[in-house]
């Protein structure tokens, strides 16, 4: 079978994969992974085909493991076939295209002056990222003449610094940093890193001066679940469908956000709203945080505990689970959103309506035991704040409460050789991860718990006093919810021994 490239392609493919090639190099894609395949190429094809982007992506990898990846993008003429598949207006769809917008891939490490190099290009104005939040970070390296260093961002200042050299510190010849690293404030991380290599190499006052005045170095949040490669017997039955093979294939669902700190005048650059993708240039990005944390991860955090508590594996059956879903979305609507105050109530609906599309497809398996991971803190960040919107209030709201019983009855542990093990309402046992202080303040609670036979409502009074945990007292604070908790403890056992 022959592999993806060039000769496989038919007419507008081709068409589309020849305007990459004979384009200006415009963007610099730092990452070849499956996410910004799935995420910014996508997009920026979805602009050439609609006739509103005329430049082309050198893509490189951030790390030198990346080079196998690099070498098989290069091999195929630098495409990929990319497949949409999931739920839209709850109808399932499934897209298939092959992304054509690389005019150049190639390894930077051992290429290192083909990567300077385009520092001095006019043409260059966007620079992408993607290296995972371990990726953007400052690490203390030795600069060595000649040579790569190993960082993402200490390679972004060799860059910058040549660029500012050739064009002689020119205003007009700043660059548009685009980090998709899951890192709040990640511009302004990326900013500071590159400011603080400068330091290390020896760079000059008026380089970091031109760094921070003529370069944007932009805040962003970015939300697609990019699955990556499909198990190999879907993709052996796509292969025989397209009689082609490719290594390089990637998934994705069709639901995608990206929300940009800066005006709309970048779209003069990226005309990514003129496409019509859901990208929005903003002022603030902290609506769009806090909706995602709130509900999309509230959600989660929400049926997590609950899900596994009654043997439930993934997040669609959860929010197939007539009892468990039905929690979820009364929860997110009618006790969450309600919280997000100054927030368009249609728009967040819709926000959720979106979610649970997500939540629902079928080709994404999600597991809740990932999910589980750190749920006290999570909780703490994700469900607290609705949960204490209502504190005073005449009525504990229901679903938190079941949520917030969920979570304590989930970490009813006790330490075992595997760590901290507790046990579902039918019995199956499972291990609990998560901060080692925090388990032990809980698993001390529901220990002592056991050798005095204390009863449930003196159970959750402990448990919600724990201000290690909290970081407040809830139990002394707010009575109501340990009554509404410890209620709807007992009865989620009652249920469990029917």
């Amino acid at each position: 079978m022959r592999t993806l490239q060039q000769g496989v392609l038919n007419e507008e493919a081709a068409r589309l994969y020849e305007a990459s090639k004979q384009a200006k190099i415009t963007v610099l894609q730092i990452g070849e992974g499956n996410f910004l395949r799935g995420f910014f190429d996508w997009m920026i094809q979805e602009c050439k085909k609609q006739g509103l982007y005329e430049g082309s992506i050198a893509v490189t990898q951030p790390r030198p493991g990346g080079k196998p990846k690099i070498e098989a993008l290069a091999g195929q003429d630098g495409l990929y076939t990319l497949v949409i598949r999931g739920l839209e207006n709850g109808q399932s769809v499934e897209r298939t295209e092959v992304i054509s917008v690389f005019g150049s891939v190639f390894d930077p490490y051992s290429e290192w002056e083909r990567y300077l190099a385009l520092g001095e290009s006019e043409d260059l104005q966007v620079i992408v990222s993607n290296t995972t939040e371990a990726g953007l970070a400052y690490r203390p390296e030795a600069m060595v003449e000649g040579q790569p260093v190993q960082s993402f961002p200490g390679k972004l200042t060799q860059l910058l610094h040549r660029r500012f050299v050739h064009f002689a510190g020119d205003p007009e010849r700043g660059l548009i940093c685009l980090p998709c690293e899951l890192l709040e404030r990640n511009g302004d991380e990326l900013r500071s890193c590159v400011l603080r290599y400068s330091d290390d190499f020896g760079y000059s006052e008026a380089f970091k001066e031109w760094v921070t005045l003529h370069n944007r170095f932009l805040n962003s949040l970015v939300d697609r679940i990019v699955t990556g490669y499909p198990e190999q017997e879907q993709a052996d039955a796509w292969f025989s469908e397209w009689e082609y093979s490719d290594s390089m294939l990637t998934t994705a669902e069709p639901y995608h956000l990206w929300a940009i700190e800066g005006g709309s005048e970048l779209e003069a650059v990226l005309p990514l709203q003129k496409a019509g993708l859901n990208v929005h240039w903003v002022d603030d990005l902290k609506p769009f945080q806090l909706r995602k944390v709130r509900i999309l991860n509230g959600a989660h955090t929400l049926m997590t505990p609950l899900g596994l508590l009654h043997d439930i594996e993934q997040v669609r059956e959860a929010m197939e689970h007539p009892v468990l879903g039905s929690l979820v979305r009364h929860t997110v609507e009618t006790e969450i959103i309600p919280t997000l105050v100054g927030m368009s109530e249609d728009e967040l609906k819709a926000y959720a309506g979106d979610v649970y599309e997500r939540f629902l497809n079928p080709f994404i398996r999600h597991r809740l035991a990932d999910i589980a991971m750190n749920s006290l803190s999570k909780f703490k960040v994700r469900l607290l704040p609705s949960l204490l919107y209502y504190i005073g209030g005449n009525k504990v709201p229901s679903g938190l409460a079941a949520g917030m019983a969920g979570l304590l009855r989930y970490y009813k542990v006790l330490r075992a050789d595997a760590g901290f093990e507790g046990r579902t309402l039918s019995g199956v046992p499972y291990t609990v991860r998560d901060d080692a202080a925090l388990l032990e303040a809980v698993a001390g609670v529901w220990a002592e718990a056991g050798k005095q036979s204390w009863p449930q409502e003196r159970i959750t009074l402990e448990l919600l006093g724990l201000k290690s945990v909290w970081g407040r007292d809830l139990a002394a604070e707010w009575p109501a919810l340990a009554d509404a908790v410890s209620i709807e403890l007992k009865e989620m056992e009652r249920r469990a021994n029917e």
